[in-house]
């Protein structure tokens, strides 16, 4: 072998290394994008629970007429205050929804073919729709559910209400009902990747119904009969009206 020949295995051994792995820098850059979509949900969130203190005491005085006596007791010197905060934060998540809903958009988009961002789009702005629909029945339920549940108290069980057990009661019943009725959504998606269809929801529909049920009397707080009837009527009719799009996508 000459000394000519000698950088051919040199070169044949080079060209049989593997290259580097390729998916290193777009799995960071993955990472960093997500990142900064919940620095910006988190901020938009704060700047509207900033907004959301100066509505709060109107907001805590509304909620506190729906009671007998229009008044709640707190039982520490700091449960005003967080009170205070926590409505601030109900009000912020809500007046926030539609930054968070487009930065979730904006960072599921780029990995979606043309065609799925086509048939993805609408859905956006119909969930906010559909949490917008969630508080606004959460905001109809509330007094027949505290009338529901004070109806058992008497002269003997008083209905001497707390005031941080009632704000958690009304602050998780908006934020469950706003949040819960994005699962058409979540079931348009499941039919997308082949997940359901409208045939298996048809076929499973007694089923589907019992589920609701149980969810509903698990999500909502409070223990009252009328905020899971509600829940679970509204889910229901969601659900039929879900089936029917998928239908007729093809589904």
């Amino acid at each position: 072998m000459t000394e000519e020949t000698l950088p051919a295995p040199v070169e044949a051994a080079a060209s049989a290394t593997p290259p580097a792995p390729v998916g290193v820098m777009p799995l960071l850059d993955h990472l960093s994008e997500l990142r900064n979509r919940l620095f910006k949900s988190v901020l938009a969130v704060l700047v509207a629970s900033g907004i959301g203190w100066f509505l709060a005491t109107r907001v805590r005085n509304y909620l506190l007429d729906q009671l007998p006596g229009h008044k709640a007791q707190v039982l520490g010197p700091g449960d005003a205050f967080f009170i205070q905060i926590k409505i601030s934060l109900t009000i912020g998540l809500i007046l926030a929804m539609p930054v968070l809903l487009y930065q979730l958009w904006a960072f599921i988009a780029p990995g979606l073919t043309a065609a799925e961002r086509r048939t993805i789009r609408p859905w956006i702005p119909l969930a906010l729709l559909l949490f917008a629909i969630g508080v606004g029945i959460a905001y109809l339920v509330l007094p027949f559910a505290i009338a529901f549940l004070l109806g058992f108290t008497d002269a003997q069980l008083v209905n001497g209400i707390a005031a941080t057990p009632y704000f958690d009661f009304v602050t998780t019943l908006f934020l469950a009902f706003g949040l819960i009725m994005e699962f058409p959504i979540v079931l348009y998606g499941l039919s997308l990747v082949g997940i359901i269809s409208s045939q298996w929801l048809s076929k499973n529909r007694r089923m589907i119904i019992l589920g609701i049920a149980a969810f509903s009397a698990i999500i909502t707080p409070g223990g009252d009969l009328v905020s899971p009837t509600v829940l679970a009527m509204t889910m229901y009719v969601l659900t039929e009206l879900t089936r029917i799009a998928i239908k007729r996508s093809g589904r």
